[in-house]
């Protein structure tokens, strides 16, 4: 007599109409996908909800947390981490490397023009008040000129997949994109809860980041030094990211610092030490732009270090990100990404952007309110998902509160069609359903650009959510690229 069958993770899993990544109907087939699904199917649903917890267990006992600075009453969480990896072949990452190294050549190009000769706005590409009107545009970065013209040292490039199958960019992140940690860290507990699955596939190991950061910003180190000094400096402890700032900095092997460590004599930048002061002269910074330096910036801080910017005027250190690289990932400027490809670089953008209608615009106003209920509403200057608003699933007084902060202040807002976001196979609840993800790939820009292989997924783990930050209820999974495909 045999034994009854186990019940499978995939037995009853049914993503239409969605785009699955795992199931991928309609796509070519790939031999190491082939693998890891039968290896899916084979397990049993209990010993993958058991190892689960195990998972989250181990990331309470690292401290693998972020802060939700709005919850009083669970202010430091686990970031919930869903144990089914999301899997991109070989052909895919191809594309998707080239196109973020594409993107992030422009935006570095755009960012160098506006604060030098500014021709982009001269020949009317772009409209001047959307950058110089722009809140993240800096007066303070005129002329400056940093090595290798590179001000996105470190970006991330959020994509979305639409039913179709096909990567769209939504949105850039240029000043402090977070969440790379998690990537690292994702990877490391799969290989440790699920090495039976990882067995004989060839995936892209994403453990060298912290070393490809370290040589990218020793790239673009001022002149004067064969082996720079490099510094990561972070608000400090109450930071909804310092986990990671501890993380990278202990990655790359450099000093994690506040604005107290720091002072500037004689336009250089030195680190208090007990055996007195050591030059700096790189500053991977997690500080927003208001807050680094209280002599050109708000004067109230006390994050920051005086003196930041005429140091990085005198070319005496290199601040990473750039000040000033806000406006280049302005959920406005975001709709001319195509455009700048195109004029800086002469070629056709490799990765789509998502339409977007400016309300700032007489045309993308009218459009916006008479669609608001299909269409995605999302203020410019905020992220982490706050102050979106989803037209299709919006109440009429959520709407009609939408359409009057959209004549109140049109120019703070845009609109986007609701893409049908793809899904992947994701244990809620002791079940496996399909829930909407998105994909973070991050570049490191020193002389090149290197894209760290796969980058983070997201995963809205509320049933039928579309927002899939961590503030929001969100999640993550480990990314797998494949390191090659057969056919």
């Amino acid at each position: 007599m045999h034994p009854p069958k186990l019940s499978g993770p995939l037995d009853d899993y049914n993503h239409a109409p969605f785009f699955c990544e795992l199931m991928r109907d309609g796509l070519q087939r790939d031999s190491a996908l082939d693998q890891i699904r039968n290896r899916l199917r084979n397990l049993d649903i209990a010993t993958l909800v058991a190892r689960a917890t195990d998972a989250e267990i181990e990331l309470f006992n690292q401290g693998i947390t972020f802060t939700v600075y709005s919850d009083k009453d669970a202010i430091d969480r686990i970031l919930p981490f869903d144990v089914l990896p999301r899997i991109i072949t070989a052909k895919e990452w191809s594309t998707l490397e080239n196109g973020v190294i594409q993107r992030v050549r422009a935006l570095n190009s755009f960012l160098w023009d506006i604060y030098h000769d500014q021709k982009i706005l001269r020949d009317g590409v772009i409209p001047k008040r959307l950058v110089l009107g722009n809140a993240n545009f800096r007066d303070e970065m005129q002329g400056l000129n940093p090595p290798c013209k590179t001000y996105m040292h470190i970006n991330g490039i959020d994509l979305v997949r639409d039913r179709k199958g096909e990567f769209c960019v939504l949105e850039d992140n240029g000043r402090s994109p977070s969440g790379v940690s998690y990537v690292v860290e994702n990877r490391h507990l799969m290989q440790r809860a699920f090495p039976d699955l990882m067995r004989g596939v060839k995936i892209r190991s994403v453990s060298n980041y912290g070393e490809m950061l370290m040589a990218k910003l020793s790239e673009v180190a001022p002149p004067r030094s064969d082996n720079p000094s490099i510094v990561l400096l972070s608000p400090g402890v109450y930071n909804s990211a310092y986990f990671e700032h501890v993380f990278l900095a202990r990655e790359m092997g450099v000093p994690l610092v506040e604005g107290r460590d720091l002072v500037v004599e004689d336009d250089h930048v030195f680190m208090r030490t007990l055996a007195g002061l050591e030059p700096v002269d790189v500053i991977y910074r997690r500080i927003n732009d208001d807050f680094l330096d209280p002599e050109v910036f708000n004067k109230e801080s006390m994050l920051g270090v005086a003196g930041l910017m005429r140091a990085s005027h005198k070319g005496h250190v290199t601040l990473a990100n750039a000040v000033g690289t806000g406006v280049a990932d302005d959920k406005a400027v975001y709709a001319y990404v195509p455009a700048i490809i195109r004029y800086y670089l002469s070629e056709e953008p490799i990765l789509r952007n998502v339409e977007t209608h400016i309300c700032g615009t007489p045309d993308g106003l009218s459009y916006t309110l008479d669609h608001l209920g299909e269409l995605v509403v999302k203020p410019v200057g905020e992220s982490g998902g706050y102050g979106i608003v989803i037209g299709p699933k919006a109440s009429a007084a959520e709407l009609e509160q939408c359409r009057r902060q959209i004549k109140a202040n049109p120019g703070n807002f845009i609109s986007q069609p609701m893409i049908d976001l793809s899904v992947c196979p994701t244990l809620v609840d002791g079940k496996v359903e399909p829930r909407h993800v998105d994909l973070r790939p991050y570049a490191i820009t020193g002389r090149d650009t290197w894209v760290l292989p796969g980058g983070l997924t997201r995963v809205a783990l509320k049933r039928g959510s579309i927002i899939v930050n961590s503030s929001q209820g969100g999640g993550t999974k480990d990314t797998w690229v494949l390191e090659e495909e057969t056919t």
